[in-house]
């Protein structure tokens, strides 16, 4: 090796163990941080997801659901009539417990009872006449990317202090606002609003180790939060629905209610036979 690739090679040396220890962790802060936010988004994407697809199953099959509750009460009922049988008359007082008193019914209905009854399309929901569906409000491709876009843009977490997160906090509240709504307009006017105010400051540079490991740690802490609620949509009876079918949730919607359908008619037919002998 000549005298020259020596003191290159020597040089190189010495710039690779000048690095600071400190800039190596600030580096794996940066990583964690974006980690972190794309973590939340996907939380929170799957938030909006199981939130409408409850919204919409509550809605579309409720009205079934409460039919064969009152079924079940009814057809307890004609049981024990006939038989006088204790245990007979002690199931028919339990079916008719479990029938939600009015109140409830009209929350379950929403807008589909009003002071003439039932509307048309709750009717039709119990007959085999077409419905209406539900407005859908799942959020349309670009919508979530708007809302992507704008969270990695303007997150709390990339606030250089307090005054900054604060704003920060308020934007993003409403930017998840609008997503749950699914109003890609609103979302183009959030990016435009936070495209003309103030230019993000970079993120203060930490330099002190202790700091550094501070922040990783708050974002560990950060990290395991998300995940419990992550594993509480994940394990809901709504998110386990829209995994059976994330690709076309609405399908499996009308896959239950032509199974309710099945149920009630079958009810119906067993309580006419009750009814009749």
């Amino acid at each position: 090796m000549s005298e020259q690739q020596t003191d290159e090679t020597a040089a190189g040396d010495t710039g690779t163990s000048e690095e600071r220890p400190e800039a190596r962790l600030e580096r794996a802060v940066r990583a964690a941080e974006q980690a972190l936010i794309e973590f939340e988004i996907a939380v929170e994407t799957f938030r909006v997801e199981v939130d409408n697809f409850s919204r919409l199953h509550h809605q579309k099959l409720g009205p079934m659901y409460a039919r064969l509750d009152e079924l079940d009460a009814l057809i307890a009922e004609a049981k024990a009539a006939r038989t006088g049988d204790a245990e007979d008359l002690r199931l028919a007082r339990e079916a008719r417990s479990l029938v939600m008193p009015m109140p409830g019914v009209d929350e379950l209905f929403h807008d589909w009872m009003g002071a003439d009854g039932i509307s048309d399309d709750a009717g039709a929901m119990l007959t085999d006449r077409p419905v209406q569906p539900p407005q859908r409000v799942r959020p349309t491709d670009e919508v979530r990317r708007l809302y992507r876009e704008l969270v990695r843009l303007a997150h709390p977490d990339l606030a250089p202090d307090e005054a900054e997160r604060a704003r920060r906090d308020g934007f993003i509240a409403r930017v998840n606002a609008a997503y749950g709504r699914g109003d890609e307009q609103v979302l183009r006017a959030l990016a435009e609003e936070w495209a003309a105010g103030p230019v993000p400051e970079e993120v203060r540079r930490l330099t002190e180790s202790e700091e550094l490991y501070a922040r990783l740690e708050w974002l560990a802490r950060r990290k395991e939060l998300l995940s419990v609620v992550a594993r509480e949509l994940e394990d809901s009876a709504i998110g386990a629905m829209l995994r059976m079918a994330p690709d076309d949730p609405d399908r499996l919607l009308e896959e239950i209610a032509e199974q309710l359908l099945a149920q009630v008619s079958e009810k119906e037919a067993r309580l006419a036979a009750l009814s009749a002998g």
